[in-house]
């Protein structure tokens, strides 16, 4: 097995666990007008939000047209009179305060950033992830940080691939591995660029015959059993 000395972390659902943190913050708003927030209306949120993000990462519509989309068409499709901008703003900053963490990555990194170079690769806005990572105690283990608004691309895109291998110092592609929850962005991106990748699958979703990760794991502890602890000067 090749040595892993350069390890690039989504952080979205991977180490921060976005999904505890959006689900508060929805129920909270959605009690705030008085509607109990069922599966139903969670479902439609979540197709239409991931169908910005997926049209978003294909470079499709930009992040803003995302924020300034998503709420309106949910409660347009619900039929229901409120205003979606301005539950936005404040669904916004419900997140902008959420660090949830998925259950042991904060000890994974922790024991890994003292013998790898540890990297944060994340679709995002910046004020947010950087609120988010510090509130969890994450800044200080990672070597560098690339969200994709700073870098003014997004995975999978090649561009912003180029763009974080291009800061790395000494970079190997050889001895390098993304790890990440998302088959579209992570994986894909990864696999176009040809760096090795570690699906994080939870959940078990189903697999994508077109999309072909280097490693599947359930649990973040089972990096163990992947990364080589050796590093090479």
């Amino acid at each position: 097995m090749k040595p892993y000395n350069f390890l690039l972390f989504d952080i979205d659902d991977t180490i921060l666990d976005f999904t505890a943190t959006e689900k508060s913050a929805l129920s909270t708003l959605f009690e705030q007008q008085g509607i109990v927030l069922t599966d139903e209306i969670e479902y439609s949120y979540e197709r239409i939000n991931q169908s910005l993000w997926q049209a978003f990462e294909r470079g499709e519509i930009n992040r803003t047209e995302i924020f300034a989309s998503r709420f309106p068409l949910l409660f347009e499709e619900l039929n229901l009179d409120i205003d979606g901008l301005l539950f936005e703003k404040n669904y916004r900053h419900f997140l902008n305060h959420g660090h949830d963490l998925v259950d042991g990555s904060l000890e994974l990194l922790q024991e890994l950033s003292s013998r790898h170079s540890i990297y944060a690769v994340t679709n995002g806005i910046s004020k947010t992830q950087y609120q988010r990572m510090e509130a969890a105690n994450l800044l200080p283990l990672f070597e560098d940080i690339f969200v994709s608004e700073d870098t003014g691309y997004q995975k999978p895109m090649k561009s912003y691939f180029d763009y974080v291998f291009n800061r790395i110092p000494n970079f190997s592609i050889d001895h390098a591995l993304i790890i990440g929850d998302s088959l579209s962005s992570d994986i894909l991106g990864g696999q176009a660029v040809g760096i090795d990748t570690c699906w994080f699958n939870p959940n078990l979703k189903p697999a994508n015959p077109l999309i072909k990760p280097t490693y599947q794991i359930k649990k973040l502890d089972e990096l163990h059993g992947i990364i080589n602890k050796k590093t090479f000067a």
